[in-house]
């Protein structure tokens, strides 16, 4: 059954607008049933599970809300940490970024008391926070209540778990009596309710209940990854199991676009599917998709619930769905036609909870995976490779190059090292050029001069001058040690933490390699190198000013 849009709910259209931009398609279950009840100004008690999409059920009517030329805090919305409220926080700025005049602020202990005063003073209307730190500020007068609209309690099973009891009570005694109220739980507690009881007025209640899924007979893991680390998950997983095919699933229609391009930027086949193409667009990449003319399909939710594929074998929870009935019509997309399919979810911190959820919701077991590492993928490759070579030699179908061999056994060569140097060159590697030896009659060239800023090097400079934003890294290691541009991305996601999607342009040299990087990161490395540990053993990488030759423009 299809979900209502946002359209459907009667939002204005600077909210429809950011809802867009955001890229989200339909309205999760608890959203719609939410949204239109607070608008219309009742109580609300709404239960539904961590990561169903609640934030934005009451994040939405609170912008709506919010009167932008009352400089007064009109919405307050308790969290029981302050990674929530920082989380409800960056929600709320992105819906209201069309509603000008709307300003939110997050409080919480452990971060300035003085600048969230002064935030506080300057007319925040929205105030996210944790129940510590706002009766901290009701107590010093710096948060007034007189004129607040909506009190939301979120995740209010969790801070009553964490002994905010009594805080919440005094808090909610502090509020005008003709505020409205909504508490969102994942379970209603007697002590919940008893707070419901107390005050809220003849509350709406919105149990979003789930009906329980068998999950189909597929292989399920999940990975935990930061979240600016899981474009860099996902390609280690495609990398080191060798899958050639399958559905990356996204909840929003920006997600899908990003991550499409940034396959594409990897070399690795894909293309996307979301409700924001027209509909000749997506028919034809379906058929292009069914035809393998491409490897990994990106979608959402909305655009792949028309998706038939036989014979993949693999599909992603980029992000996890709001939906658990989502996650079963997601999966059931691989494992087809009597193959065994595997399932992957790359989770995130708070996400990790609903993993749990996912397996009682489902009767099914959803393994932890570890991430592999780069060492790991460079022997998987070479064992890949071996294997290729032995069923090549049990086949006989290399009969017809052992002239070639022989040719080389003459020559003088040992077998060993010819076989060494086919691998090698199969591997991707280049082929070292001798080093040249000064003669008698000519004097060696003057060394560079070696500065901290500019370690001496034997090597090509950078190729050209850094985009805008970006800035050059000298990377210690030459074409006599690297196959492919794509071992110093490795080497820098691995030891230097940084995103695959940030690292541009690579030029190998002869006896150091450049990568583009951000700006940022290269200002906060030493000028007179920096060590990395990688699975080549101990690389050093230094930041580079400027290609040399180039004047730099005196301001």
């Amino acid at each position: 059954m299809e979900r209502p849009t946002f359209a459907s709910l009667g939002l204005s259209p600077e909210i429809l607008k950011a809802v867009d931009k955001l890229g989200f398609e339909e309205a999760s279950p608890i959203q719609a049933a939410a949204i239109p009840e607070l608008l219309s100004g009742k109580d609300v008690v709404g239960q539904s599970q961590t990561g169903s999409g609640k934030t934005a059920a009451f994040a939405i009517p609170a912008i709506e809300k919010t009167d932008p030329a009352l400089h007064a805090v009109q919405v307050l919305v308790l969290c029981p940490t302050r990674e929530l409220a920082t989380q409800v926080a960056g929600e709320v700025h992105k819906l209201s970024a069309g509603k000008r005049g709307v300003h939110a602020v997050p409080v919480y202990g452990g971060s300035s008391f003085e600048r969230q005063a002064q935030e506080l003073k300057r007319g925040a209307q929205i105030v996210l926070g944790t129940p510590g730190r706002v009766i901290d500020h009701l107590e010093r007068g710096t948060l007034k209540l007189d004129r607040l609209r909506l009190i939301v309690l979120d995740e209010a099973d969790r801070m009553l778990d964490m002994g905010f009891r009594d805080d919440i009570k005094k808090i909610l005694d502090a509020m005008p009596a003709d505020r409205q109220t909504a508490f969102f739980s994942a379970t209603v507690s007697p002590a919940i309710r008893k707070l419901i009881d107390r005050y809220a007025r003849d509350p709406v209640t919105l149990k979003i209940d789930q009906k329980k899924v068998d999950a189909p007979d597929i292989t399920q893991w999940y990975y935990e990854t930061p979240p600016r680390m899981k474009f860099d998950a996902l390609l280690r997983i495609i990398d080191f199991h060798s899958y050639r095919s399958g559905i990356i699933f996204c909840n929003t229609q920006r997600t899908v676009d990003e991550l499409a391009d940034d396959l594409q930027a990897q070399g690795i086949p894909s293309d996307r599917l979301h409700g924001g193409i027209a509909q000749a667009q997506r028919t034809r990449v379906m058929n292009k998709f069914k035809a393998g003319g491409f490897d990994f399909l990106v979608a959402t939710d909305v655009a792949g619930r028309g998706i038939d594929v036989d014979d993949l074998e693999l599909v992603v929870n980029f992000d996890l769905p709001y939906d658990p009935e989502d996650y079963v019509h997601r999966i059931g997309r691989t494992g087809r036609a009597g193959k065994q399919g595997v399932a992957i979810s790359l989770v995130t911190g708070r996400d990790v909870h609903k993993i749990r959820f996912l397996e009682k919701f489902t009767h099914s077991t959803i393994r932890r995976g570890k991430l592999p590492t780069t060492g790991e993928i460079g022997e998987k490759r070479t064992d890949a490779l071996l294997e290729r070579v032995r069923q090549t030699i049990e086949s006989g179908s290399a009969e017809a190059q052992m002239v070639h061999i022989d040719r080389l056994l003459e020559e003088g060569a040992d077998s060993t090292e010819v076989a060494a140097a086919l691998l090698h060159i199969l591997n991707g590697g280049d082929i070292a050029a001798p080093a040249a030896q000064p003669s008698k009659e000519t004097k060696p060239a003057a060394k560079r001069e070696e500065t901290a800023e500019h370690p001496a090097y034997a090597s090509d400079e950078p190729p050209r001058k850094a985009k805008p934003g970006k800035a050059w890294l000298r990377v210690g290691l030459g074409r006599d040690a690297v196959r492919n541009p794509r071992d110093i991305v490795d080497l820098l996601v691995e030891a230097a933490g940084l995103p695959s999607r940030e690292v541009g342009f690579i030029a190998l040299g002869n006896d150091a390699s450049y990568a583009e990087v951000p700006f940022d990161f290269a200002k906060g490395l030493s000028a007179s190198g920096n060590v990395l540990q990688g699975s080549r053993g101990d690389v050093t990488i230094w930041p580079v000013a400027a290609p040399s030759g180039k004047k730099r423009r005196k301001d």
